[in-house]
């Protein structure tokens, strides 16, 4: 059994950046990783990551403002003070750690507008920025001779006398199971998009930490907030960034009007991801869209803006459509992006099981409330990795190694044993797909009473098949068949508390927007909802959102 004192889930940019700090305060540091490190979700992130720096003129709180704004209140703003003003220091560590940051023709770092932001402090790498950072943090961890388990699928988190103990896991590459001790452990699995069908996500965020952290009795926050972002591709879900939009693209319908004038007139294109998405959506639904989409036109920024700055988007557009973004408009559509809830901690990762922290999508700090804006999640995975790594040490000081039960490592041998030992019955994608389906159906741009209980009868239904789930492979080395079941069962856990956040919140904020009760409640939702696993159910109750000095208003663009 190997030993550390941290061991961090995950190697995207919050698992990396938590990694390099927990080597830099002296501990004994391991990242496990289910992907080689820079395959992790991170590396899909185009725009960029957002910070005001007052060299430039630009006033922390009113990044945090706009971020409080684009949560529609329902952010802990103690916790949006503590990423907007760490921001800035963030991103000169960034660059000065090696990220080659795009710049302005003075030199400088230069910026770019995104979403729910007046100013332009989004800070970039072309299109690949998520690319460029992870490559950056992965470059560190060989400086620091990080310890990787890289190819290993972890599978149940270890708890002795009510407190972390580690985690157990198994080699993809030869399935061997292991137990891995620890002092404490950092989450930082990513989202669960593939909860959805279609998404931008990659088919990795399947919402293992998630789903790790209500088994092991943490409770979950804001489910029930999931951000459609307004511009992903026809066919296939891929996203086309906002960067696009910030660097001055339109929307247009099928009559050539640029329709976000109807929605948001000061803002335009550039208001927040919920309220383009439902622009878009009610756009289609009213007939003005064309196959269910409508467009993201850059033509008139001309070709070599377009391949200079948003190089990407155009190779993507011509490799998946046939067109040149300089002379065609791109059909577009809201699909299912990011999951602004997730694992309940506080301002320092800290969840309520001692040991036990997390860090980036798969954590609920609370900054992004019931809309992220763009470029503030990449910021959210470098501040909070960190400071999630730092909490930490005083912690593994304080606490002496424990004896774990050898039993628990023969138990989940015996449970995965018998998951391969089932007869034929369905596989692991039929019901995948049937639960992609049923979320997007029941939980989309719109949802409703009746929508809400059609994904939560889904979900119920497709637990109850789980059992009948045939792994054909009963092999050892790279059983993917296995996998993507093991994935699977995650991915039910998290469904089912998207469902019960949505159900509990009767009111429309941000990305839940309900048909039935269109209206913004803050006498009695100005809430956060809880979602914990009990052993044998889900419980859902509420917490008051923590307010400072921005007193909830009407949220207009």
């Amino acid at each position: 059994m190997s030993k550390h004192d941290l061991l961090i889930i995950g190697a995207g940019l919050a698992g990396l950046r938590a990694a390099v700090e927990g080597v830099r305060q002296g501990l004994n540091v391991a990242v496990i990783t289910k992907v080689h490190p820079v395959r992790s979700h991170s590396n899909a992130a185009q725009g960029g990551i957002n910070a005001a720096l007052t060299d430039r003129g630009d006033d922390w709180r009113d990044h945090a403002f706009s971020t409080i704004k684009g949560s529609d209140y329902l952010a802990d703003q103690d916790a949006v003070e503590v990423m907007c003003r760490e921001a800035g220091d963030a991103i000169i560590e960034l660059e000065n750690m090696g990220v080659i940051f795009s710049r302005d023709d003075e030199g400088k770092l230069g910026t770019r507008a995104f979403g729910g932001q007046k100013k332009a402090r989004t800070y970039f790498v072309g299109a690949i920025t998520g690319s460029a950072l992870l490559h950056v943090l992965y470059e560190q961890s060989v400086k620091y001779n990080l310890h990787i388990y890289e190819e290993w699928f972890v599978t149940k988190l270890i708890k002795e006398d009510g407190r972390i103990a580690g985690a157990i896991a198994f080699d993809i590459k030869t399935g061997q199971m292991e137990m891995i001790s620890a002092k404490a452990v950092v989450l930082a699995t990513g989202g669960a998009g593939r909860v959805f069908e279609p998404s931008t996500n990659a088919l990795i965020c399947t919402g293992d930490g998630l789903s790790l952290a209500m088994q092991a009795g943490v409770p979950l926050m804001d489910t029930e907030m999931i951000q459609y972002h307004p511009t992903t591709l026809a066919g296939n879900g891929i996203l086309l960034s906002e960067a696009a939009r910030g660097d001055g693209a339109y929307l247009i319908n099928s009559e050539g009007e640029r329709f976000m004038e109807k929605y948001a007139p000061e803002y335009m294109e550039l208001a927040s991801r919920d309220v383009v998405s439902r622009a878009e959506q009610t756009e289609i639904d009213e007939g003005r869209g064309v196959d269910g989409c409508v467009f993201l036109d850059l033509r008139h920024l001309g070709k070599k803006f377009i391949e200079d700055r948003l190089g990407y988007l155009q190779e993507v557009a011509l490799e998946f459509r046939g067109i040149d973004l300089s002379e065609k408009p791109i059909p577009i559509k809201p699909g299912m992006h990011y999951i602004m809830g997730g694992i309940k901690t506080d301002l320092n990762g800290a969840t309520n099981v001692p040991g036990l922290y997390a860090a980036g999508e798969c954590a609920n700090v609370s900054v992004h409330g019931a809309n992220r804006l763009g470029a503030n999640s990449l910021l959210d995975t470098i501040v909070f990795g960190r400071r999630s790594a730092i909490e930490s040490v005083e912690y593994i000081k304080s606490v002496k190694d424990v004896e774990i039960d050898p039993k628990e490592l023969s138990r989940e041998k015996s449970r995965i044993q018998s998951i391969l030992d089932r007869p034929k019955g369905m596989r692991s994608a039929e019901l995948r797909d049937k639960m992609g389906s049923t979320m997007t159906k029941g939980i989309g741009v719109w949802r409703d009473t009746e929508s809400i209980k059609y994904a939560i009868e889904g979900m119920k239904s497709i637990r109850g098949q789980l059992p009948n789930v045939y792994v054909e492979n009963k092999g050892k080395v790279f059983n993917t068949d296995l996998t993507s079941y093991l994935e699977l069962e995650f991915m039910v856990d998290v469904a089912e508390s998207i469902c019960q956040g949505a159900n509990a919140r009767f009111e429309s904020r941000g990305a839940h927007f309900r048909t039935d009760v269109t209206t913004r409640n803050d006498k009695d939702w100005l809430k956060h909802t809880i979602v914990e696993y009990n052993g044998e159910e889900l419980n859902t109750s509420s917490e008051d959102v923590t307010i400072t000095d921005w007193e909830p208003t009407e949220r207009v663009y």
